[in-house]
């Protein structure tokens, strides 16, 4: 338990990061799985729909530092290659 008056404001703060961070992450996560439904369902129109929302969602957790950057742009490389594998 945090003792001194800027060790329990860091806690509150940590508390309210925690929040938005796994917010971003589940948006991450779930986004990423309705493209990945989309995929292995061979739906290349739902596909198309989704990589903007996917990537704005991968964007956007690589900007507050959800997950790193490389792992981002990993991340889109694959989204990109699926399509187009689905696509050919």
């Amino acid at each position: 338990m945090a003792i001194t008056s800027s060790a329990k404001k860091a806690a509150r703060s940590s508390a309210k990061k925690r929040v938005f961070n796994l917010r971003r992450k589940n948006t991450l996560i779930d986004t990423t799985k309705a493209f990945t439904k989309a995929i292995a369902a061979k739906d290349v129109s739902g596909a198309e729909k989704l990589v903007s929302a996917t990537y704005a969602a991968i964007d956007k957790a690589a900007k507050r530092g959800v997950i790193k950057s490389n792992t981002a742009d990993r991340k889109k490389a694959r989204i990109a290659a699926a399509l187009k594998r689905v696509k050919a």
